[in-house]
């Protein structure tokens, strides 16, 4: 029996998310929807991640509204996301009752593999979620277990066998390593996943990088040697750079092994003529840096992620200080260490960024922290990886502070937030599903629901003036 090695496509989620800080909207793609669903794909990423504030805050769209158009236009194909467990796709906890409604709505608009994670690979932060995807499944529902990956001296093999062994037994699906800044080592990849196959037997497991580094391709190679049995992938038009590997690619290449994945080699072809002159589109516009399609090796020595390379870029330019970028990047794993090794990953990836970028400037380590890093060693992010530096952790809880339990706040089930959000936007929410988006983005959600009204009415008016 051949093997055979399935493959998620991205172009509609991570790539796009990854090139173009996820500018694209759903009406540039809707065209090849039915192409795409016959292509072939174990699944497409599609939704989560930073497209629900991105349309909301750039594209005027209804994250909910472009969810149902997926699912209508692409009826045979698993729909996937990707959620921050108790984060949803914000940038705090939320609370259980939340957590559970949110993804209840995820499922009941067309979600079926949710890839859940917690940044800090805190598996209490994704028990709820797990929880309610199982609650609210379909005969369709994927629940996969993500792990950020990341190295230093506390993220051992060991300790990523025992993660996956935890997943499994909590429950999980499938399993996904989450190689966020494309730092994962074609050597790494195989001891990785061998071990990890030893340890949990048939349980499915996804790889998920990014070609940031240069070594995403020979990383998947090896993986599918090892065993793996999902790789996500995007079409090649908008793949590399700080993107994932090509579909089109790794199909050629899996195929001379005999190494079945399932594609259509046309429709893929197809997929990928259809985005040439959308890329080309937001390449001139200067949507789309053609840095973010390079190689940047350097990733490899600062574990940075190409997302949080590019926004610490913007920042210093904005600030007119780019001559700090070589000492603040030189920072960035200083902050991580002391802050107890967080994978950067949203939203770690960002608090770190910002707080190194912070010391530089001021020409003195933590002369003012953030907000972010304050709840962070107060213990409202989850437990980190290692031990936080004491002097840090003195500077914001004081001599013998200790940390809270992030959990015990988590699994209130109030009710108020859902509730106080019905009451406060009235006639402007139409549904659940938008009382959820003002929960998660109460500015961006609020001025689009006006918005949107306030387009209903003037619609109103123009047919009653031209009947």
């Amino acid at each position: 029996m051949a093997k055979k090695v399935q493959i998620t496509e991205t172009v509609l989620r991570d790539a796009n998310q990854s090139l173009m800080a996820t500018r694209l909207p759903y009406a540039d793609y809707e065209g090849i929807l039915s192409t795409m669903d016959k292509a072939g794909y174990y699944s497409v990423e599609c939704w989560g991640g930073a497209t629900f504030d991105s349309c909301l805050r750039y594209l005027g769209e209804d994250p909910w509204e472009r969810l149902r158009n997926l699912r209508k236009n692409l009826p045979n194909t698993k729909l996937q996301m990707l959620l921050r467990g108790q984060n949803l796709l914000g940038y705090k906890h939320y609370h259980d009752d939340v957590v559970e409604k949110f993804v209840e709505l995820s499922i009941k608009n067309g979600i079926d593999v949710i890839r859940i994670f917690d940044a800090l690979n805190d598996f209490r932060n994704i028990k709820t979620a797990l929880e309610a995807t199982k609650k609210y499944a379909t005969a369709n529902t994927v629940a996969s277990g993500c792990i950020s990956y990341t190295q230093s001296p506390v993220h051992t093999v060991e300790k990523y066998i025992e993660m996956c062994k935890e997943l499994k037994e909590m429950g999980f699906d499938t399993i996904c390593l989450k190689d966020m800044a494309g730092t994962m080592s074609p050597y790494e990849a195989e001891h990785l996943i061998k071990g990890i196959k030893d340890a949990i037997g048939d349980m499915p497991i996804a790889l998920h990088t990014h070609c940031t580094t240069g070594m995403a391709y020979m990383t998947l190679m090896k993986a599918v040697d090892s065993g793996v049995d999902i790789i996500d992938c995007a079409t090649s038009c908008f793949s590399n750079g700080t993107s994932q590997p090509a579909t089109e690619t790794m199909f050629y290449a899996l195929s001379q092994y005999g190494i079945e994945t399932g594609l259509d080699e046309k429709l893929i072809n197809e997929v990928n003529d259809y985005f040439k002159p959308i890329k080309q589109k937001y390449v001139d516009a200067g949507v789309l840096n053609p840095k973010s399609m390079a190689t940047d090796a350097q990733a490899l020595v600062y574990k940075v992620p190409g997302g949080m390379l590019s926004n610490m870029i913007a920042n210093l330019t904005d600030m007119h200080a780019m001559d700090k970028f070589e000492e603040a990047l030189a920072e960035i794993p200083a902050v991580r260490a002391d802050m107890g090794y967080p994978p950067l990953v949203t939203p770690l990836s960002q608090m770190v960024g910002n707080q190194a970028v912070t010391n530089v400037l001021l020409g003195e380590r933590y002369k003012q922290i953030s907000k972010e890093i304050q709840n962070y060693i107060k213990g409202e992010y989850g437990i980190a990886p290692a031990p936080v530096s004491k002097e840090l952790e003195n500077k914001i809880l004081g001599e013998g502070g200790k940390p809270v339990d992030c959990r015990d706040e988590d699994v209130k089930r109030t009710g108020n937030e859902l509730k106080e959000a019905k009451e406060y936007l009235g006639d402007l929410a139409k549904s659940e599903e938008d009382l959820m988006s003002y929960i998660c983005f109460p500015p961006q959600a609020e001025k689009y629901l006006k918005d949107r009204k306030a387009k209903e009415e003037n619609s109103a008016t123009y047919s009653i003036v031209e009947v």
